[in-house]
Formats: C-alpha cells, structure tokens, sequence
C-alpha cells in the first residue's frame, strides 16, 4: 500500500525538527509537513525527502488537514498516517496503526493511550480527565460504540473514506479542532470498521509550549462535531 504520514505545525520550533528526525531512514512510506503559516522559519533547510505544504497563514488545524487530505486523493495515496507536531507522538509506532489496514481488518485505526500496552506524561489532572472519561463518554453514546480514545490525533485510515460524500470533511465549519473528532465518528457510525491500538503519547514540557488549545473555545472546538451530529444538527 501507499503510505503517507503527515504532521503539521504552527510555530512549533524545534519540536517540529525533533518529530521529523524521530522518523526512520529509509521508510516504507512518504513523510509530510504542513505548514500552518508558521512565521518562526523552523522548517527552513528540510531534507528534500520530507514533502512541505503551506499555508500562507495561519487558518487552523482542520483546514491544514484539508489540505493533506486532497494532497493524498490528488496523489492516490491508499493510506493516510496523522501525527502531531509537537514531538508528542512516536513515528516508531507508526507500525502499529498501519497493521490492522494492511492486514484487512480496520479501515480506521485511532491510536489509543488508555488502552493496556499504551500511555502518556506531562498531561495535568483537568486534561486527563477531559481526554480519558468526558470526551469518550460523550462520544461512546453519539458513536453507539465504547472508544477508549476520542480526542487523540495519532491515526491512521484508508484514503477512501475521503471519497465517501457521506463524509463531508469540507464543510466550513471543520476548520480546527471539529475535523479530528468529525472524521472518527462518521467513520464509526457509517460501519466502516474500526479499532484502537495502544500508543504513547508524551507531551512536551510546559516552557517548551504545551498546547496551543485554548481554553473553553477550543474544548468546545472539539466537543461540538460530537454534539452537532448527535443531536442531528449538523451531517
């Protein structure tokens, strides 16, 4: 299969450089950065191996994201791999979100920390508990499937679904947090089939930038796709 894996940044500095280093040499697929508008240069010099795409400024997560997905339709990818930019995320796991596709049981495979075998670090009390039982809680019941895993963005999942028009990932309103949740539970609740792996997922120190989530706007930012198609408000 066609493999691309992709992470994104927005002024991540050298978090960015260390998420791309951390990949092997040689790979089984191709590595891809998207560029969120970035004004501080950190992915100035790459590798020629490592693809760059660009936004000119700064539009969101969801929005870089639409980008990657109609790079990897445009260049008949098979598979597409979604990893964070900030260095919270290992590429050497990568293995294991891709072999329940190439083996022919998932079409989509969301990484999990809570499951047996995964973990995390450096994630506060409120996070935890956001990330482990409010989120999942509340998508398990829009989902009408129990998800350890709602919230994480390490993932990997056919380039087909994307052609799916029940899937509406270009709508306006999936701009920033909305897209990651949106796309896992239309995946779920569309049949197509689904599975969870154990991850690791370690965030970076508090002075090296944590998180650029803002708080209440963009928890809202994540809940709301959930909310929206759970009551039906939205497709």
């Amino acid at each position: 299969m066609r493999v691309l894996a992709a992470t994104f940044a927005y002024n991540e500095g050298d978090k960015i450089r260390r998420t791309l280093a951390r990949h092997p040499s040689p790979r089984p697929y191709d590595l891809l950065v998207f560029d969120d508008g970035s004004t501080d240069r950190a992915l100035e010099g790459l590798d020629s191996s490592v693809i760059v795409l660009r936004n000119e400024t700064n539009r969101g997560i969801g929005s870089a994201m639409k980008g990657v997905f109609q790079y990897a339709l445009n260049k008949n990818y098979e598979v597409l791999v979604i990893q964070a930019g900030n260095d919270k995320d290992d590429p050497l796991e990568i293995p294991k979100l891709l072999e329940p596709i190439v083996t022919g049981h998932a079409d989509f495979v969301q990484g999990s920390r809570y499951l047996h075998g995964g973990g995390f670090g450096n994630m506060p009390a409120y996070r935890m508990f956001a990330t482990r039982v409010v989120h999942p809680l509340v998508f398990s019941l829009a989902a009408r499937k129990h998800v350890t895993e709602s919230t994480n963005g390490f993932r990997a999942f056919k380039v087909e679904l994307l052609r799916d028009p029940r899937i509406d990932w270009r709508q306006p309103w999936l701009d920033r947090y909305e897209l990651e949740p949106y796309l896992l539970l239309k995946t779920i609740r569309l049949g197509y089939r689904h599975c969870e792996v154990p991850v690791i997922k370690i965030y970076p120190k508090h002075e090296l930038g944590y998180t650029k989530m803002r708080p209440f706007v963009d928890w809202w930012s994540i809940l709301r796709p959930v909310v929206y198609l759970g009551l039906g408000l939205r497709k």
